[in-house]
């Protein structure tokens, strides 16, 4: 246990189970959970979206929370809030609530027409404003606001300048986690009337604002405490290349002394084949025979013909460019040439999705697709697959690598981010590889590395043995909470 317990109030614009869109809810409710275990004093705020039950999550009225004043200039608008657990925790949420901006049941992309709600800058300018008020209510003083992505991140902003005179929150330092850099909250200059910052000093409103749009990621890079990003490669890609610094990287460097790497870990008790309820069998790292059963049940789900011999590769993931897909399609002939089957679970851009639909039926007995997000079959996947296979363009963090080692399914990654801090390449490294590993963003390195794992899968005794060490690595959320606790016992 640490011996400094903090007071930390952790804002994020989506947790599990409550609303999500991807690995940021899965992260803004594991490591709060783990912070409390850890002695913390850690309060949790998000906004109340239309898809939030409240019978089932059973939030209840705070009084004191029912009229929360926020100004946007000179409009004053009337939050509230409802406050709730994270489910099997005692980790307290408040979820603010603002009918005319999250009374929605979709939390940034309106469903109806693919596009961004043309109103997220006053949303989330509005849900950061009123964080701040509603602590004042609650006479809650949290030594840190943890903050994560573009949506929070002009909290260190709006301290550092509309907040610096309130005694109430003198002391009070941020840190800013940035979960992938692509994603900044950039905005068309005129909303600077509209959410309330227009009257600034110039050389406030100039933090705001870079290549002559608005951006919200920026304001939080300039002016919070500390800054950290799920991976210590990720820490150094984003400063030293501007891909990946996607255009912020010199406000990067610029913070590089009080920028910190911190891996993502994995929630254990919902990731863990001895006990994970959506699979037909459990197994475990001395008992790894029943593994083949949920291969099985996988590919008769998929529709795909069974043979012990034949290694399946599994992929969950979001069907964008980011996450390499344009190199499974350039090569998938020559993939499935390596005589395994492929299963792919995901939804995104229309141009894979097609491809893939077409694929399933040009090779019925080798590839199979489910174009939606079903978090039963993703771990099925994880468990029934031979080889997982991770070939991103970048990737901050990465969760599934993780959850494949403890599944006993070899991943294959490329060497970027958080895969390169996870996974070590069994061919380089016989005696610690838990995985296989491709440098060079092509199809040809990619292939190689598939055609590695194949090969060492009809080895049955090395492949056993690889997957026992890759089923003992342990990412548990307890040694990122503590490496969190020491970043806020420097800002302290």
């Amino acid at each position: 246990m640490m011996k400094n317990k903090y007071r930390i109030l952790f804002v994020s614009s989506e947790v599990t189970p409550f609303a999500k869109t991807g690995g940021l809810a899965d992260v803004c409710s594991s490591l709060p959970k783990a912070l409390f275990e850890q002695g913390h004093d850690i309060r949790v705020m998000m906004p109340k979206y239309g898809l939030i039950s409240e019978r089932k999550y059973v939030l209840r009225e705070v009084i004191r929370l029912k009229k929360i004043p926020v100004w946007m200039g000179k409009d004053e608008h009337h939050a509230s809030a409802r406050s709730a657990f994270i489910p099997e925790s005692k980790v307290q949420v408040y979820f603010l609530e603002y009918k005319p901006y999250f009374g929605r049941n979709d939390l940034y992309v309106d469903a109806a027409t693919g596009k961004d709600f043309p109103d997220n800058a006053d949303r989330f300018m509005l849900f950061s404003r009123a964080i701040l008020e509603t602590i004042k209510l609650l006479h809650w003083q949290p030594q840190v606001i943890h903050c994560n992505d573009w949506q929070t991140a002009m909290i260190p902003w709006l301290l550092k300048h509309e907040y610096a005179d309130d005694p109430f929150f003198k002391g009070i330092k941020t840190l800013l986690s940035i979960h992938n850099m692509t994603y900044q909250g950039s905005f068309d200059k005129n909303i600077l009337t509209r959410i309330g910052i227009a009257a600034q000093e110039p050389s406030l409103i100039d933090e705001t604002i870079i290549y002559d749009r608005v951006n919200f990621l920026k304001a939080g890079l300039m002016t919070a405490d500390a800054l950290t990003t799920v991976s210590p490669t990720y820490a150094q890609e984003i400063q030293q290349d501007q891909t990946f610094g996607a255009g912020l990287m010199d406000i990067l460097r610029s913070r590089a002394k009080d920028l910190y790497g911190i891996l993502n870990g994995v929630d254990y008790s919902v990731w863990n084949p001895e006990s994970d309820p959506s699979l037909p069998a459990h197994y475990s790292a001395n008992d790894i025979e029943q593994k083949i059963e949920n291969k099985k049940h996988l590919l008769a789900r998929m529709k795909l013909p069974f043979a012990e011999q034949t290694p399946v590769i599994g992929v969950v993931s979001r069907l964008v460019d980011q996450k390499g897909f344009d190199l499974i399609t350039e090569e998938i002939e020559k993939i499935l040439s390596l005589k395994c089957q492929m299963v792919v679970l995901g939804m995104g851009e229309e141009k894979y999705q097609r491809f893939f639909e077409q694929a399933a039926k040009k090779y019925p007995d080798q590839f199979a697709v489910s174009l939606t997000f079903d978090e039963e079959l993703a771990h099925l996947i994880e468990a029934g697959s031979d080889i997982f296979l991770m070939p991103s363009r970048f990737e901050p963090c990465g969760l599934n690598q993780m959850y494949s080692l403890r599944y006993g399914t070899l991943p294959i990654v490329r060497k970027t981010g958080g895969l390169a801090d996870t996974i070590i390449d069994f061919v380089g490294d016989p005696e610690r590889g838990n995985g296989f590993v491709f440098e060079e963003y092509t199809g040809n390195a990619m292939l190689q590395a598939l055609q590695n794992a194949v090969k060492t899968f009809q080895d049955i005794k090395t492949w056993r043995k690889i997957q026992k060490r890759a089923m003992k690595a342990d990412f548990s959320w307890q040694f990122s909470a503590e490496n969190f606790g020491k970043i806020y016992q420097k800002m302290i």
